[in-house]
């Protein structure tokens, strides 16, 4: 079976992209939640409307990636959170919350999605992490955890 995808599917394709997929995925999975819709001859202006959509995007978001990325990696983003005596977190410091600190530095939407900690925050200290924010646009960034 024949699909155009309309949001980016892991392992599989970018929007726009007209993939073969097994029967069942395509009718079961891709087109009910919206992933995909079925490839016929009309639906060939749509694949072109997507694709020209993302050319122009492409060029907007790089500039843009760029300018984030550097403004990361020159602040070390500041998280407070309830700690006891000893250091210990109540809870943890999760994706949504560097995401958040992230987005306030950028002064624009990072999704939590987009960030990658290299292990699990649940102590007051320094620790270093990731933020993609776009097609090969990586921000290493440092996070400091203080308690509240």
């Amino acid at each position: 079976m024949k699909v155009i995808l309309t949001h980016e599917v892991e392992k599989l394709g970018q929007p726009g992209d007209v993939v073969t997929v097994k029967d069942g995925y395509g009718r079961n999975y891709l087109i009910p939640r919206g992933y995909a819709t079925a490839w016929t001859k009309g639906a060939q202006r749509q694949i072109d409307q997507i694709n020209e959509a993302r050319r122009r995007r492409a060029t907007e978001d790089l500039e843009s990636a760029r300018e984030s990325r550097d403004a990361l990696e020159t602040a070390t983003l500041q998280i407070a959170k309830t700690a006891g005596a000893n250091g210990r977190l109540f809870g943890a410091v999760t994706t949504a919350d560097v995401a958040a600190a992230a987005a306030a530095v950028t002064g624009k939407p990072v999704d939590r999605r987009q960030v990658h900690l290299v292990s699990a925050i649940k102590s007051v200290g320094e620790y270093t992490g990731s933020v993609k924010l776009g097609e090969e646009i990586v921000a290493n960034v440092k996070i400091n955890v203080v308690a509240e």
